[in-house]
C-alpha cells in the first residue's frame, strides 16, 4: 500500500471514530460538543485548559533562557581573558565555537525520533540531557566534580576549569550533544498541543527565551566579570561558567515535575480535558495524532526526507541562520562602539529587550491572519537594513541604532519556527523528524557564521555584514517562492473538493498556512 493510501485510509478510521463521538443535542440537532456540554461550555473547558498547559509550558522558557545563556557564554568570557589564558591562536576561538553545532546536529533527530515513540517529555527532555552528560568521556581536568555532568548546565560549568584549547573543545562539544534535545522536542511538544492559530504566539515566548538570554545573559556576565574576578584565585571568566551553568541545574530538575506530556499520556489532566486536548489536534488537521500510531520511526522518516518541502524550509532556515549569527559575537560588535567592558556588556541588554517584546506582538498578529511568509519576509528586511546601516556610518549612535534593527530579525526567524508544524501536520512521527531535521540542518549556519566574524575584518566588519545581507536576501527569495507553492497547493485542493466528495489529497479539508 502507498504511503498516500496509507494516510487516507487511517484518514477516514479517525474520522470514523471521531463521527462517531458526535451526540445528538436536546433539539434533536447533531451536536458536536454535546460530549463535552455544548459549544459554550466546551469553550470555558477550553480557556481551562490552555491556561493549564499554558502554566506548564512556561518552564521552558527558563529552561531555553539558561541554555542559551550556557551555550554563549563564552563571547561574554572573551572580553575578560578566556582566549588569553587558553592561549588560543588563530582561528580557534571560532572553532569552540562552531564546535558545539556539530554534537548539537548529530542528536537532534534521533532525539525527536525517541521522544514521539517514548511520549514522555516531561521525563525525556530534562534526563536525556544527564544520560549524555554522564555518559560523555571526561577531559584531564585539574578539578572534576562528578555532578558536573548531570546536565548541560554542569558541562557548561566544566569550560570554567579548562586549561588549553582541546579540552575547551571536548567540553563544548558534549554541551552540544546534550542540548540537542531540547529546542526540536520543546517545538515538537508545542505542536502535539496548539492548533495553528494558537502557535505562533507559543513559539514567540518559547524563543524569546533565547532573546532575552542575549539581554540578561550580558547583564548577568557584566556583574560576573566585574565581581568575581580573584575570588578563590579563579579568573572572573572561569565564574562566570560555574555560576550559569548551576542555575541551569537546578530547573531542568524543577522541569521534570512541570512540564507536561503529550495529550494522551499527561495524568494530570481530566479524562474530559485529555479527550478535548486530543479533539482539538484532530479537528486542527483533519485527523488525530491517535489514528496513526502505524507509522513507525524509519517510515517517518522516509516521508520526511522524500519530501521537497522540508528542504526547501532547511535550507532557508539555514541562510538566515548565518545572518543572525553576529548574536554570538554581540558583546564584540557592541565593542566597536568605543565604551569599557562593562558599559558594552550593559548595552548588549536593550537591543534583545525590545525584540523579545516586539517578536511576541508580531507572532500574535501572524497567528490572527494566519499569515506567515510575508511576516518573515518583512522582518528579514528590516534586518537587512541595520546590515546596511552599519556597513555606510561610523557614527556610533546610528551603528547602535542598526544594532536594534539587525536584532528584530529575530521576528521573523521565530515565525518561521511557527510556520514548520502546519506544513507537516500528519503523521507525527514524520512531523517530530522534520521539525528535528529543519532544526538541525539549520545548525550548519551557526557553524558556518562562526567564521563570518573573523578579527581581521574587525573592527567595521564590513566583509561580514555583507555576507549577512546575501544569506538573509536569499532567505526572503525561498520564502517568497515556498508561499506561492503553497498557494498554488491550496487552490489545487479546492478544486478536488468542489469535483469529488472526497477528494485525494493530503488530508480532507486540510489547507496550507501561508
Amino acid at each position: 500500500m502507498s504511503a498516500l493510501a496509507k494516510v487516507s485510509s487511517v484518514r477516514s478510521e479517525s474520522q470514523a471514530e471521531k463521527d462517531q463521538v458526535h451526540t445528538i443535542s436536546h433539539d434533536g440537532v447533531e451536536d458536536p460538543d454535546a460530549e463535552f456540554g455544548g459549544t459554550e461550555e466546551r469553550k470555558k473547558l477550553e480557556k481551562k485548559l490552555l491556561r493549564k498547559i499554558d502554566l506548564r509550558m512556561s518552564i521552558m522558557v527558563i529552561i531555553y533562557i539558561l541554555n542559551y545563556i550556557d551555550r554563549n557564554n563564552a563571547s561574554a568570557a572573551r572580553l575578560k581573558g578566556f582566549e588569553e589564558d587558553l592561549k588560543l591562536e588563530g582561528q580557534q576561538f571560532a572553532t569552540i565555537l562552531s564546535i558545539l553545532y556539530v554534537g548539537y546536529i548529530l542528536m537532534q533527530i534521533p532525539s525527536n525520533m525517541l521522544l514521539n515513540k517514548i511520549g514522555k517529555p516531561s521525563l525525556y527532555l530534562p534526563c536525556c540531557m544527564a544520560i549524555w552528560g554522564m555518559s560523555s568521556p571526561r577531559p584531564s581536568l585539574h578539578v572534576v566534580i562528578d555532578i558536573s555532568f548531570i546536565c548541560p548546565g554542569m558541562i557548561s560549568a566544566l569550560t570554567g576549569i579548562c586549561n588549553t584549547f582541546v579540552q575547551a573543545l571536548l567540553t563544548r562539544f558534549f554541551l552540544g550533544f546534550v542540548e540537542a534535545a531540547f529546542y526540536p522536542g520543546a517545538l515538537f511538544l508545542l505542536s502535539k498541543w496548539y492548533k495553528k492559530e494558537e502557535i505562533g504566539r507559543r513559539t514567540a515566548i518559547l524563543t524569546c527565551g533565547n532573546l532575552i538570554s542575549n539581554a540578561f545573559g550580558n547583564l548577568l556576565a557584566s556583574g560576573i566579570l566585574s565581581g568575581m574576578e580573584g575570588k578563590l584565585g579563579h579568573r572572573a571568566w572561569r565564574w562566570l561558567f560555574y555560576i550559569e551553568g548551576a542555575v541551569t541545574v537546578f530547573f531542568a530538575v524543577v522541569a521534570v515535575v512541570v512540564l507536561p506530556d503529550f495529550p494522551d499520556t499527561t495524568r494530570s489532566l481530566s479524562p474530559l480535558e485529555r479527550k478535548l486536548a486530543i479533539r482539538r489536534m484532530a479537528e486542527d488537521a483533519g485527523v488525530g495524532d491517535q489514528g496513526e500510531t502505524e507509522y513507525g520511526m524509519l517510515q517517518g522518516l522516509y516521508l520526511a526526507i522524500t519530501d521537497w518541502k522540508m528542504w526547501a524550509l532547511a535550507l532557508g532556515l539555514t541562510s538566515q541562520v548565518i545572518a543572525l549569527s553576529f548574536n554570538q559575537y554581540f558583546p564584540t560588535l557592541t565593542q566597536t562602539l568605543g565604551y569599557s567592558q562593562t558599559v558594552t556588556l550593559l548595552l548588549c541588554a536593550p537591543p534583545w529587550i525590545l525584540v523579545a517584546f516586539t517578536a511576541f506582538f508580531y507572532a500574535k498578529h501572524s497567528d490572527r491572519t494566519q499569515e506567515r511568509a510575508y511576516h518573515i519576509i518583512f522582518a528579514f528586511l528590516v534586518g537587512i537594513l541595520g546590515f546596511i546601516i552599519a556597513i555606510a556610518t561610523q557614527e556610533t549612535a546610528a551603528r547602535y541604532v542598526a544594532l536594534f534593527l539587525m536584532a528584530q530579525g529575530y521576528c521573523g526567524f521565530i515565525v518561521l519556527y511557527a510556520w514548520i508544524p502546519s506544513i507537516f501536520p500528519r503523521p507525527p512521527t514524520k512531523r517530530a523528524i522534520s521539525i528535528a531535521f529543519i532544526n538541525a540542518f539549520s545548525q550548519l549556519g551557526n557553524v558556518s557564521g562562526s567564521y563570518v566574524w573573523d578579527k581581521s575584518w574587525g573592527p567595521t566588519y564590513v566583509n561580514s555584514y555583507a555576507i549577512c545581507i546575501a544569506t538573509s536576501g536569499l532567505a526572503c527569495v525561498i520564502c517568497l517562492g515556498f508561499r506561492w507553492h503553497l498557494s498554488k497547493l491550496n487552490k489545487k485542493f479546492e478544486e478536488e473538493e468542489r469535483g469529488t466528495e472526497k477528494g485525494a489529497m493530503e488530508i480532507q479539508g486540510f489547507r496550507y498556512v501561508l
